[in-house]
């Protein structure tokens, strides 16, 4: 099954920018929105173990750790390197991890250890210019999401009012056999909440 939420990421937007040139300075790779998104999604997925957990044959078996799968796009094709533990992660240690993977991947220098014990994948379809997609579920995983490109538009706010906000769909496909819609639902909406919530404020370690 399918389901998708819009979320006004304008103050991921404002933070970003704010924080990204000492950020970049400091650690010399890119801070993305990806890792941002990746925080979300872990702590999500730890309040939600059933969009953690993966199809069994016969039954469900639920995991006790985030091992978030990245999709990466290469010349060779799509590969899906893990962050093992990423619920245990900062943002910038998830910015961190993510860079080591995709550059590993797109040099063809994965390990094996790299590649294995996903329980859930994250992919960034926004990143080609997609508003919507139904992504294919990582097998045996229970879940998997995608955020699209984020799109300035006039939204009505509090107090009935009219204002440009920065808007991203965030799209979820699911394994039925292993959770419903309300629980993807509430699986979103922990992810919108978390997100909507980023400021320029927070701490990134």
């Amino acid at each position: 099954a399918w389901s998708m939420v819009e979320v006004d990421v304008s103050g991921l937007v404002r933070a970003r920018a704010i924080m990204r040139p000492d950020f970049e300075r400091a650690h010399a790779i890119p801070l993305t929105y990806l890792p941002f998104v990746a925080r979300s999604v872990a702590k999500a997925l730890r309040d939600n173990p059933r969009i953690n957990a993966r199809w069994g044959g016969d039954h469900i078996k639920l995991n006790n750790q985030v091992n978030l799968g990245i999709a990466v796009s290469t010349e060779k094709g799509l590969i899906v390197p893990v962050v093992h533990d990423a619920g245990a992660l900062s943002v910038t240690a998830l910015a961190v991890a993510i860079q080591k993977l995709i550059q590993s991947a797109r040099l063809g220098s994965l390990r094996i250890e790299q590649v294995r014990d996903g329980t859930f994948t994250l992919n960034n379809t926004g990143a080609l210019g997609s508003v919507a997609s139904m992504p294919i579920i990582n097998s045996p995983e229970a879940a998997i999401m995608t955020t699209e490109t984020i799109v300035k538009r006039p939204v009505v706010v509090e107090g009935d009012a009219i204002a440009v906000r920065s808007m991203m769909n965030v799209c979820l496909t699911f394994d039925h056999r292993i959770c419903d819609g309300a629980e993807a639902s509430v699986f979103l909406q922990s992810v919108k909440t978390s997100l909507e919530a980023i400021d320029e404020r927070m701490s990134l370690d």
